[in-house]
């Protein structure tokens, strides 16, 4: 499905990329149903607390360092700013920057607000992020209760437009539209492909890198610099100007698959900015993958294959003694679909042994069209490793986890990690996107996976001292017990 920048918001990603949230398989399975548009989703009669669409833009879009937002919503839905702020401290604190508390405001609907409509205070609302902080763009995030009065948030913008010289985006990231929490991500880059990206006046050596914080900054400047590339990190960290220019950029890549698809393939569907389709630049095969690719896109293979190869090279003494400590050691996985569904790669590159992935939500395809490249390359080998997706349901991956009973539980989500620690398996918390890339990073990677399995004090001490809240009873069932069958 092209992406319809003339619409003034993105389709979920269960309407536009057949997304579920709800199975139990194999990757083979999983991978061919997908690709023959024969997988359904299995809904839950039983469901824990998830993540909401709203959280994933407004945290993304609040690291724009020049732009505010205005949430139209009751004040509980502007809690996610809390680890907004975290997280723009930390990414500020990386790049030495003094800091500064993120430019959000609350419209702070009430109870008589759902009767009677909050448009004034919507106006009010625009007005004093303005005045308060002088933005260069402002983006007006939608909630589920202005979504389900019928808030007209576009009518409200236009109105307000000629008054205020400044780009006014409407996010339409109400979250009782999508189990997927992605979809707030495709939310704010359609924002910032309706209203600040600009049609290019000329062409640049620059790279969109799609990311969340940038760890990597400076390590991915000089990886490009190689190329005779210079990278723009989009969209956290970034100003407004950068954006509006991104359409002259010679090429768009991503840390993310998940992350990038919608912008990615909108630039180049929108503007001829050619998206990088690769494996995750994660470990070996994907960041060969995505560096090969980067440099075919840009006319720049040969110097692509001369950094792969030095780098490659000075790698494989200290990968070979990795491998052998952290050979026979088992690993479940438990991430987001491309997060996840790369890592079981990595670990299997570092020698230990990944007996289950778990993700929180499965694309069948991406906007290019195609079953999502770390799928298809498990798809293709030998092992058919068993798998399943749920949108973070700790109820079945604590029973998922106290019946395999791994060594290791590796996870990209705070609130899944603890619960395997808790339950005396040493955890990883992948918090950083840039842990395991490149060469040196799956070295850096495999060395902290040997200091959990080496100390497990930790994990040990809190199981003896901790309750779990799931009885023997459930913990005896099958973990996916609670999955409906295949709606047809």
């Amino acid at each position: 499905m092209p992406i319809n920048i003339q619409n003034i918001e993105a389709a979920t990603r269960e309407n536009r990329l057949g997304a579920i949230t709800g199975y139990h398989g194999t990757i083979k399975d999983l991978v061919s149903k997908a690709t023959c548009c024969s997988l359904k989703n299995r809904e839950r009669c039983f469901s824990q607390t998830s993540a909401c669409s709203a959280g994933c833009a407004q945290g993304y879009l609040s690291g724009i360092v020049d732009a505010a937002i205005v949430n139209h919503a009751p004040i509980g839905c502007a809690s996610d700013a809390v680890y907004g702020n975290t997280t723009n401290k930390w990414g500020e604190k990386i790049r030495g920057w003094k800091h500064t508390n993120i430019r959000l405001i609350s419209t702070n609907m009430t109870e008589e607000d759902t009767v009677f409509g909050a448009s004034e205070k919507l106006k009010e609302g625009i007005r004093e992020a303005v005045r308060r902080f002088h933005p260069k763009a402002i983006f007006i995030t939608s909630s589920c209760v202005s979504g389900v009065i019928g808030e007209d948030i576009k009518s409200i913008i236009d109105e307000l437009q000629a008054e205020i010289p400044i780009p006014l985006a409407p996010v339409f990231c109400e979250g009782f539209k999508s189990k997927v929490w992605a979809s707030g991500f495709d939310a704010a880059f359609h924002a910032i492909l309706t209203k600040i990206v600009k049609p290019s006046e000329k062409k640049t050596n620059k790279v969109n890198m799609i990311n969340f914080r940038g760890s990597a900054k400076e390590e991915i400047s000089r990886i490009l610099a190689e190329l005779d590339l210079e990278p723009v990190f989009v969209a956290p960290f970034s100003t407004v100007e950068e954006l509006s220019k991104m359409s002259e950029s010679a090429a768009t890549i991503s840390i993310c698959g998940t992350l990038g698809s919608y912008l990615g393939n909108g630039l180049e569907e929108q503007y001829g900015v050619p998206y990088v389709k690769s494996l995750q630049p994660h470990g070996i095969a994907g960041f060969e993958s995505w560096l090969r690719e980067l440099g075919k896109v840009t006319g720049k293979e040969s110097e692509a294959e001369a950094y792969l190869k030095e780098q490659k090279k000075k790698i494989e003494p200290e990968l070979a003694e990795i491998r052998e400590k952290l050979n026979g050691y088992k690993v479940v996985v438990g991430m987001g679909p491309s997060f996840g569904h790369n890592y079981i790669r990595i670990i299997k590159e570092l020698g230990a042994e990944v007996v289950w992935g778990a993700t929180w939500h499965f694309d069948q395809h991406y906007d290019h069209g195609t079953c999502p490249e770390s799928s298809r390359k498990l798809s293709e080998e030998e092992t058919n490793l068993p798998v399943s997706v749920g949108d973070q349901q700790n109820f079945e991956l604590l029973n998922l986890l106290n019946r395999l009973k791994p060594d290791i539980y590796i996870s990209r989500h705070g609130g899944s990690a603890v619960w395997a620690t808790k339950m005396g398996i040493a955890s990883v918390m992948v918090a950083d996107e840039y842990s395991a890339f490149g060469f040196q990073g799956l070295l850096d990677f495999g060395y902290r996976l040997i200091d959990m399995v080496t100390n497990r004090s930790l994990a040990k001490n809190l199981a003896k001292r901790v309750k779990l809240p799931y009885t023997d009873w459930w913990l005896n069932q099958d973990s996916f017990s609670l999955l409906k069958e295949e709606v047809v």
